[in-house]
């Protein structure tokens, strides 16, 4: 289960809020319920409980960062790469940051059937059983959820723009 599903739970957490340093802790932390109520996980069903899994220990660690500060030092292990050309590298986590703050920006309903439909690629009914909400309620957040990301991409994409215009930095 840790090797076919593991993938998938650390993107998913990370896709959730928790971040880079926490994600690992977090995945061996869904493994470890799903361990511990393996009697109770039909085989056809793995995912879908590791995903719910992953789901509340993401909204626990949300609400425990709150209570402390400390840095992400993403920055250091890109500097560690050796093989990674520094603008890639540069150009990259630029992506994934805009990407994690435009997720951030979402309310949380709207976020996880986002991230489960358009990064997970889980199908409607899927992300029903994952979530626990009737399929109709899966598609209007999707739509309210595409149109909140469009808007803030947009608006990220005018700051940039015009920072850039301005002679600043991109």
């Amino acid at each position: 289960m840790v090797a076919k599903h593991h993938s998938l739970v650390w993107r998913s957490l990370r896709r959730m809020g928790v971040s880079e340093s926490d994600a690992d802790d977090a995945s061996q932390q869904v493994f470890l319920v799903a361990h511990r109520r393996l009697a109770d996980i039909a085989p056809e069903s793995e995912r879908s409980f590791l995903l719910q899994t992953a789901l509340r220990v993401a909204a626990d660690l949300r609400r425990s960062r709150e209570r402390r500060r400390e840095e992400d030092d993403q920055d250091l292990r890109a500097l560690a790469d050796p093989t990674a050309n520094p603008e890639e590298l540069l150009e990259w986590g630029r992506a994934r940051a805009t990407l994690d703050r435009v997720l951030e920006s979402m309310p949380p309903d709207l976020r996880v059937v986002f991230v489960l439909f358009e990064i997970e690629e889980l199908t409607m009914a899927e992300i029903s059983t994952v979530v626990a909400i009737p399929a109709g309620t899966v598609a209007s957040r999707l739509r309210r959820a595409r149109e909140v990301f469009r808007k803030t991409v947009s608006h990220v994409s005018a700051v940039r723009s015009a920072r850039y215009e301005a002679g600043g930095k991109p």
